[in-house]
């Protein structure tokens, strides 16, 4: 092996090792915004993914990287809790589109005063600039990694 070759495999080792750290950060930021308004930040994670437009459990699965058994579960416990509902979906008759209730905005709206001065504060952190940088490299990783492991057609993604 190289030394270009080693020095690339200890990038993505160290950018891994950043993600997964900031992941377990990021969670526990959730979970402390979360509380007050009587969610968890897995729950948080799946009705704010559909505040702006109703989604399939598949859809919200796909946006966020996770499997789709566990947004299913999620989904049914907002459900149960009078949080979200499903709704038919004209794409797809047994794949129920998910949408928050009055109840589950309102909720979402508690934790809003909190997520404002978390963000606030990152921001004087980091800069606002920064800030919008790291977003921007952020989603551009993601976007690579996509690239990078989806395989030609026919074919299984490789890691």
């Amino acid at each position: 092996m190289t030394r270009a070759e080693r020095e690339l495999q200890d990038l993505l080792s160290r950018t891994a090792l950043g993600v997964f750290r900031l992941n377990g950060q990021f969670l526990a930021v959730s979970e402390k915004l979360a509380r007050p308004a009587g969610l968890t930040a897995s729950w948080w994670q799946v009705l704010g993914a559909v505040l702006a437009e109703p989604l399939p459990v598949s859809g919200i699965a796909r946006a966020m990287g996770i499997t789709r058994q566990s947004v299913q579960r999620i989904a049914d416990l907002l459900v149960q809790e009078g949080l979200a509902e499903y709704l038919p979906n004209p794409a797809h008759r047994r794949a129920k589109l998910l949408a928050p209730t009055q109840l589950g905005r309102g909720t979402i709206a508690r934790i809003e005063p909190g997520h404002a001065d978390f963000a606030a504060r990152l921001a004087a952190e980091l800069g606002a600039d920064a800030f919008a940088e790291t977003a921007r490299v952020l989603e551009r990783l993601s976007e690579a990694l996509d690239s990078v492991t989806a395989g030609p057609p026919g074919e299984p993604a490789r890691p």
